[in-house]
């Protein structure tokens, strides 16, 4: 999606779409607003159900303060305004009550952006504003005192989050990172305790950005690759969906003959990928002017290890990276469809993906389909995109299930005279 030529008042209601169907805000909660390039400022009403909200509800506010529009703009105008004027670099500021975040502003923590990487390069320092009444002209100029420093995210005492940005989408992007890092770091303390990645490994991660392979002109594209692309970003789609991705993390690659395949690219909002966004890769080559996923040689060297292999998955679901940043081990003899599924999953040191990506693609078999990697991702493994996706899904939800037992009691897991039963009975060995 280009997001360049959108009217400000369709980019609001996209995004707002988006964060209410995510459940990161209510029908009354959370406004956005937009600066464009004429100065005026466009904002989401007040009181309109942030549901079905159209474009035709969007209000305009001019530089000279006259108000256009069916509604009164959202009450929390004022702090819009004023970051606008301390911070003329800030083009959008999005404001919201993700529960998530809402339980961080009532105990005055914050969410530790360290736990996976490049969470702190999209999200930026966090700071917080302190509390006082929503709309008022105090709470505004404390919200502006902290964008002032040149901070962009700021968390509101017993209120929820603001961001501002360069845009709207680059705004939510920040947004919907914060609110991932804190249900991660929420799920992670109910198992064990969480652990985020050191200075000296966060240098190490920034060698994922810089992958570098040589071009090739691709002249045609076979019927097999069109319907992959196709049936990927529907994967994709769904993936996002149900928050098995978010807007920046999570990538599928397929086998199209041979060792070619065609992988998701580095940079695009997962939301809205395009069959023609996506990647081929022909003899270790990528299609000129593109931009894989920064996992690309990993997916390499998997599909040249298992030729049984056909699709890959990578991933960072908040339910089972709750194992990947703390010292838990995740054991899949919950119910026996998991350990049918899933197997044994490994967990491997951080950096082993993009640093050794020859010997974790040999951890990677048919009775071990699935790996953690310390503070990172899920890799899953198919032999057709669907058996890869189910993988992914039985691994995130079996996770869920094992997290809230922590409230119920003891786990019993399936023993070793019932997991040799089911070696029998589906043939496994």
């Amino acid at each position: 999606m280009d997001i360049k030529l959108m009217h400000p008042a369709d980019q609001l209601v996209t995004i707002m779409d988006r964060i209410y169907h995510y459940g990161m805000t209510t029908t009354s909660g959370g406004n956005l607003s937009i600066k464009d390039d004429n100065g005026d400022i466009w904002i989401t009403p007040g009181g309109i159900d942030k549901g079905t909200l159209s474009r035709d509800d969007i209000i305009l506010i001019k530089a000279d303060g006259t108000v256009i529009g069916p509604h009164k703009p959202s009450s929390e105008l004022p702090f819009h305004l004023d970051v606008y004027k301390r911070r003329p670099d800030v083009r959008a500021v999005l404001h919201a009550h993700p529960p998530a975040l809402i339980a961080f502003s009532a105990v005055r923590k914050l969410p530790d952006i360290s736990l996976i990487p490049n969470a702190n390069i999209i999200c930026g320092k966090v700071e917080y504003a302190p509390y006082d009444v929503p709309g008022s002209k105090q709470l505004g100029e404390k919200i502006a005192d902290v964008f002032d420093k040149g901070i962009n995210t700021v968390m509101l005492e017993n209120h929820g989050v603001v961001l501002a940005q360069k845009d709207l989408f680059a705004a939510f992007m920040a947004f919907e990172t914060l609110e991932y890092c804190a249900r991660l770091q929420i799920n992670a303390l109910k198992i064990g305790t969480p652990h985020g990645i050191s200075e000296k490994h966060m240098e190490i991660a920034k060698k994922k950005n810089n992958v570098e392979l040589e071009e090739y002109t691709a002249e045609s594209y076979s019927s097999v690759e069109r319907e992959a692309r196709s049936k990927i970003c529907e994967l994709i789609h769904r993936a996002y969906d149900q928050q098995l991705f978010t807007a920046t993390q999570g990538t599928f690659s397929e086998r199209i003959d041979g060792n070619n395949f065609i992988i998701t690219p580095y940079g695009v909002d997962r939301k809205y990928i395009e069959p023609k966004d996506l990647v081929r890769i022909e003899d270790g080559k990528k299609e000129a002017g593109t931009n894989p996923s920064r996992s690309v040689l990993l997916h390499k060297h998997i599909y040249e290890t298992h030729p049984e292999i056909n699709a890959i998955i990578v991933a960072h679901p908040p339910n089972i990276m709750a194992f990947a940043v703390t010292d838990e081990e995740f054991d899949s003899k919950i119910i026996p469809e998991s350990y049918i599924v899933l197997r044994d999953v490994k967990k491997l040191p951080f950096g082993s993906n993009f640093m050794q990506p020859k010997l974790t693609a040999a951890e990677l078999t048919a009775k071990t389909p699935v790996v953690l990697i310390e503070n990172d991702c899920i890799i899953a493994l198919g032999d057709s995109l669907i058996n890869a996706f189910d993988k992914l899904e039985v691994l995130e939800y079996s996770a869920k299930a094992i997290i809230e037992t922590k409230d119920l009691g003891d786990i019993v897991m399936i023993n070793d005279k019932e997991i040799k039963e089911l070696h029998e009975a589906f043939n496994l060995d």
